[in-house]
């Protein structure tokens, strides 16, 4: 019993190694912030391995992921409310702009990354970040990750045709955002 026990415990950790850059990427172009990103990615995993561990494995993918889009959704919700607050209480835009400013600037980037980053890939993550949300969420999972229309919908809570009208939305958009490439 307790090596099915570690057994269970070790495939539970091998599935978040596998899925945990890839998550983070779907946060970060959903929030365009790389720090509340890793915080949906923390909440998530640890949402999934309390409540989804048993499950089959061949359910994770789907049942991670749509806990995935449920904490980004979350995350907007919060910064909508969070914005609505701020200006009701008076939050100083120069206040924030004066904050920024006194942050430390980053270190610099070595030429060999600069090149790299002026590539194709750059050209990918620009346009991805420019898709509706539910486009983007198609996209990511039907394409990058590899999911069939049904796990896509299942992650997605919503119909296969809607999955499909938004990848097919998504695709014409990253085809006109990425002409010059």
């Amino acid at each position: 019993m307790t090596g099915g026990l570690l057994d269970t415990s070790r495939e539970l950790d091998i599935f978040l190694a596998s899925v945990e850059k890839k998550a983070y990427c779907h946060a970060e172009f959903a929030t365009k912030q790389p720090e509340e990103a890793l915080d949906i990615v923390q909440e998530t995993m640890l949402a999934f391995a309390s409540r989804y561990a048993d499950k089959p494995k061949g359910d994770w993918p789907a049942l991670f992921h749509r806990i995935l889009q449920n904490q980004i959704r979350d995350w907007y919700r919060r910064s909508t409310v969070r914005s609505k607050w701020r200006s009701w209480f008076g939050g100083d835009a120069d206040e924030h702009q004066h904050q920024l400013q006194n942050q430390p600037a980053k270190a610099s980037v070595e030429p060999l990354k600069q090149l790299s980053a002026s590539d194709i890939g750059e050209g990918l993550v620009n346009a991805l970040k420019q898709l509706p949300d539910r486009q983007q969420q198609a996209f990511l999972l039907r394409v990058w990750e590899g999911f069939s229309v049904k796990e896509t919908a299942e992650a997605m809570s919503c119909s296969d045709g809607s999955v499909k009208t938004h990848l097919s939305r998504a695709n014409a958009r990253m085809k006109e955002l990425l002409e010059d490439y």
